[in-house]
């Protein structure tokens, strides 16, 4: 029986051509990457497994980081700024992220809304919905990033973002794999500077899907994490080619979600680590934040382990799709701000450098040397380098 596979190939001078996968970092042309999907039986997959600098994955399903709080948010009545603005250093930042161009790769976004007057929203549609936001979720991400100031009251880290490219790879069942890949790769060609999902791989869907195949639950485990392996590797390899484009006038970070299951004040607690696309080499993994008293800030209750940076992540004001504003909490919350932050960073080094490189951005936007008050108690698991900064002048 054929199966559906999402095929990764590098294909010219970028590619090493010694029989391993990988870019020559050293090449004088851009990568050449090529993601298409196949229907192959089980002797066409073992047959292109074995071909040099090709990965192949079965499509996993996506899941939406979904908040773990929701409630609508009053129009802000009077002049302000977002605690989340506040908290990552972007109110006193003297950079706006113009000249910045930004992905929002999640349920689609409402370019109709007031945070995004002034802003070109450029929509992708990877599902078999329509384009619009329907869940509103991705329009929240979006107006953390770049929203306008509305009625005077700051919305968005990095508000001087002109574009914003809304690729919609979740719907109202989730997503998969294939669509985030070729979603990314669209942002790249794009681009897109910086790229934000608040999105991750769902493992147990994974398995109950090849049960409702047939399969008992342990070879439908055995199965799923088989398949669990090949999309890291397939994430991990589009992280390359990312990385690689930056040598080559299209410099971009990723920058993702690390999740939302863990229970960090519960009779027992515990944290679950991070998930793909989060825990893949070379992408910026999100914890969140909330306020804590007398200033001071606290690992969120429910963050993940295995953060790279952590942000702002709870009871953040945000555009709602249709129109208004809602509060939302979760590491999807926490994502956006330190995109936000990215697009700030990258303005400054594009404007001292006249180019942005890329190892540099990465390392200006997780490179902090002290955690923030109040997470002096946390080690590095919690909050990798502590709490994302804007750039100063």
């Amino acid at each position: 029986m054929d199966e559906r596979f999402i095929i990764f190939e590098v294909k010219g001078p970028a590619s090493r051509g010694d029989g391993s996968f990988g870019f020559d970092t050293a090449a004088a042309e851009p990568p050449k990457a090529v993601v298409h999907v196949a229907e192959l039986s089980p002797k066409a997959a073992a047959d292109e497994r074995r071909k040099q600098n090709q990965i192949l994955a079965r499509p996993l399903p996506t899941r939406l980081i979904k908040p773990v709080s929701t409630s609508e948010s009053a129009q802000p009545a009077a002049a302000g700024t977002s605690w989340g603005v506040e908290a990552v250093g972007a109110k006193a930042s003297p950079f706006s992220g113009a000249g910045i161009k930004v992905a929002v790769l999640d349920t689609g976004v409402d370019a109709e809304h007031e945070a995004f007057q002034g802003v070109t929203v450029t929509r992708r549609n990877f599902t078999d919905e329509g384009e619009d936001d329907e869940h509103g979720h991705g329009t929240h991400c979006a107006g953390t990033i770049a929203g306008r100031d509305v009625n005077g009251f700051r919305l968005g880290v990095a508000n001087g973002v002109t574009e914003v490219l809304a690729g919609k790879v979740l719907g109202g069942d989730g997503g998969s794999t294939e669509a985030i890949i070729q979603a990314i790769q669209w942002a790249v060609d794009s681009g897109a500077n910086v790229i934000s999902m608040s999105l991750g791989i769902d493992f147990p869907g994974a398995v109950e899907w090849f049960v409702q195949q047939g399969m008992p639950i342990q070879p439908a485990t055995s199965k799923a994490l088989k398949e669990y392996r090949d999309n890291l590797r397939l994430f991990e390899a589009m992280s390359d080619y990312v990385r690689t484009n930056g040598r080559f006038d299209k410099p971009a970070v990723v920058v993702a979600a690390t999740g939302n299951e863990s229970e960090r004040t519960a009779a027992n607690p515990y944290t679950i680590d991070v998930s793909p696309p989060a825990a893949s080499e070379g992408f910026i993994a999100v914890g969140a934040v909330g306020q804590a008293a007398g200033g001071s800030f606290d690992v969120a209750s429910f963050s993940n382990a295995g953060a790279t940076v952590v942000a702002p992540g709870v009871d953040i004001t945000s555009a709602r799709p249709g129109g208004g504003f809602a509060k939302m909490s979760g590491t999807s919350m926490a994502t956006p701000h330190v995109a936000g932050v990215a697009a700030l960073w990258a303005e400054k080094l594009k404007a001292e450098d006249g180019k942005i490189d890329v190892g540099v951005l990465i390392a200006k936007v997780t490179g902090l040397t002290a955690a923030a008050q109040g997470l002096a108690d946390f080690g590095p698991d919690d909050i990798g380098s502590g709490l994302v900064q804007a750039p100063m002048a």
